[in-house]
């Protein structure tokens, strides 16, 4: 297999099991159809996907990495890091994903009790309708019950009046910790990535300390080629990657057919002076 950096590798996207709308084996599907040569499942906080994205992927032919973004607070802020080619089986990060998600049904239950006293009573019932698992309730679906009890007449309104902070409704989640996130995916034999770093809006000056965090916890990428980033990010972040000496990633962010702005492997390739992550992970591909 070829591994150089133009490889059409796609090595970010959700799927049901946790805010997108496919499977994981419709998303191989999609992955496959549209040309992607190496592919890996990254859902939030969620490893329960990854067995069937690689029998999924297998009986395409289609060489598949391990994959999940793992939700940290950093700087006050939620940071997202990709973790790749990691044993999917390996009890520190099942427990530890478990915790993090685990988090989200208690603070869902503290953010009811805010809105009831708001005089909106049932929430948590409410919001539960609109998501099959508990571990994985959120903000959006609270705002979805919102909306449909006559609260709110659409999203947007909800966020103005509820759920943000020093509103009704607004409880801040405990994510891991970066140390931990790091920690769970190295240790696991996987390789870390700072996932779309131009979203973050943070000054020079934090973001050089994520890096430098990061990289200290044993993190050694840092997605390049991603849906959200701009070309002039592209560039940017392919001369971040080479300054620091990080490895480089390459993935859509897909959720959906609708909602995505760009789909399964239809991104410009990572530039030719860059060390692609795949390469240091060639190993762990399932094939």
């Amino acid at each position: 297999m070829n591994l150089a950096p133009t490889l059409n590798a796609d090595l970010h996207c959700h799927s049901v099991v946790s805010d997108g709308t496919l499977t994981p084996e419709a998303l191989a599907g999609r992955a496959k159809a549209a040309g992607v040569e190496l592919w890996s499942l990254t859902d939030h906080d969620e490893i329960g996907g990854q067995q069937r994205a690689i029998d999924a992927a297998r009986a395409l032919g289609l060489p598949y990495l391990t994959g999940t973004e793992i939700s940290v607070t950093f700087a006050g802020r939620v940071v997202h890091i990709v973790g790749l080619g990691f044993d999917h089986h390996a009890t520190e990060m099942v427990e530890g994903l478990r915790a993090t998600r685990g988090g989200r049904e208690s603070r869902a239950r503290d953010m009811a009790a805010s809105l009831a006293q708001a005089g909106i009573p049932g929430a948590f019932e409410g919001a539960l309708k609109y998501v099959g698992n508990p571990e994985l309730i959120s903000r959006t679906h609270f705002a979805r019950f919102l909306v449909d009890g006559g609260f709110c007449s659409d999203v947007p309104e909800v966020f103005r009046r509820f759920l943000t902070e020093g509103r009704p409704g607004f409880v801040p989640h405990k994510w891991a910790s970066l140390k931990d996130a790091v920690g769970w995916i190295t240790r696991a034999g996987g390789i870390a990535v700072i996932a779309h770093p131009g979203r973050y809006d943070f000054t020079p000056t934090e973001e050089y300390a994520l890096i430098t965090e990061f990289m200290g916890h044993g993190g050694r990428g840092i997605e390049v080629v991603t849906g959200s980033h701009t070309a002039a990010e592209f560039g940017r972040y392919a001369d971040m990657a080479v300054e620091f000496d990080l490895l480089a990633s390459r993935g859509s962010d897909f959720h959906s057919p609708e909602e995505s702005r760009v789909d399964l492997g239809t991104l410009p390739p990572l530039a030719g002076r860059l060390t692609p992550v795949w390469a240091a992970l060639a190993e762990r591909i399932h094939h």
